[in-house]
């Protein structure tokens, strides 16, 4: 997991303005509610588990965050959220349920609806956040289950917490290929004891079972892009399919598996060649870092996808912002 900050190393002036914005950005668009007299202290980190983004956050300091209507309707991803309570106790409102989540206890709920969450003393939480379309149930059927504290108690529940808290734990452990299979068994664990605690069955219709595979496979794939050795026979490995099934898959959307992964990759590459920041960054290092080490070969590819070569591109933006 990457340290996104640590209020220890930021002055005590702008600790309360840079988690805000930290908060913000790792977790999305959200009110945050504190105390501004209030010593403020903690640490946010965050990592990715194949397409599962973790965060957790650790503090001292009472304070709440708020998804409101107007932040939904300005900006609203469709994800569900998993939050274990490592340690402490938080509350979580949504729906009008309210949940008071323990320590080894969690809950689910959706980014797409109002929520309130507070911590009213010291808590470290490990939030997972995943598309909706990854579990296999209509939304009403999840709603069931939002802000509803779910103990090791009993089934797959009992596995959950514990799997959930050494994902956490140990992220920064997995191999690349590992991340990607530990992600499905992650998701299927999820799936499985929602379907336990809401009587609800987790099939799903052949389209949709296929959509929910690329949606795996994608983010995987978006995960891997900086290793020019990236192959259907990994990708396909990481998904336990055949690589003539993961062929199949993308012949169905009327693409290739290369043809994906070349437009994944050459659709960063132009994101970062309009990046400000990354204006000191050379043209070959900015395709090496997509998974593009040879630079002829990149610029032949850029300039078939885009009518310039990227250089020319590049000059291009900064031409026109002047």
């Amino acid at each position: 997991m990457v340290s996104l900050i640590r209020t220890e190393d930021v002055p005590p002036d702008q600790r309360h303005e840079t988690w805000r914005r930290t908060v913000c950005d790792t977790l999305g668009p959200l009110d945050m509610r504190i105390d501004p007299d209030a010593p403020l202290t903690g640490e946010i980190e965050a990592g990715q588990l194949g397409a599962v983004r973790i965060g957790k956050v650790r503090t001292e300091t009472p304070h709440s965050v708020h998804r409101t209507p107007g932040l939904i309707r300005r900006d609203s991803p469709e994800n569900y959220r998993v939050v274990l309570a490592m340690a402490g106790t938080h509350r979580l409102a949504q729906d009008g349920r309210v949940a008071l989540v323990h320590t080894g206890e969690l809950a689910i709920y959706d980014f797409c609806r109002p929520y309130d969450l507070d911590y009213r003393s010291a808590v470290q939480l490990a939030v997972f956040t995943f598309p909706r379309a990854l579990l296999p149930f209509p939304v009403e059927g999840v709603a069931a289950l939002t802000a509803v504290p779910m103990a090791a108690d009993h089934g797959t529940g009992a596995i959950l917490p514990s799997l959930l808290r050494r994902v956490a734990l140990d992220l920064d452990t997995f191999p690349p290929a590992s991340a990607a299979r530990l992600s499905t068994v992650l998701l299927d664990v999820i799936t499985t004891t929602i379907a336990e605690r809401t009587g609800q069955h987790a099939a799903q219709a052949p389209e949709s079972q296929r959509r929910t595979l690329l949606l795996r496979i994608h983010a995987f794939i978006e995960q891997h892009l900086a290793d020019p050795d990236l192959s259907p026979p990994e990708i396909a490995a990481a998904h336990h399919i055949s690589c003539r099934y993961l062929h199949r898959l993308f012949a169905l959307d009327n693409t290739t598996v290369a043809g994906w992964v070349r437009q994944r990759r050459l659709e960063r590459c132009r994101t970062d060649l309009t990046d400000p920041l990354l204006r000191a960054l050379p043209v070959s290092a900015i395709a090496a870092r997509r998974g593009l080490p040879d630079p002829a070969h990149f610029s032949r590819l850029f300039r078939g996808a885009y009518g310039l070569p990227p250089a020319d591109y590049r000059r291009s933006l900064a031409t026109e912002s002047r």
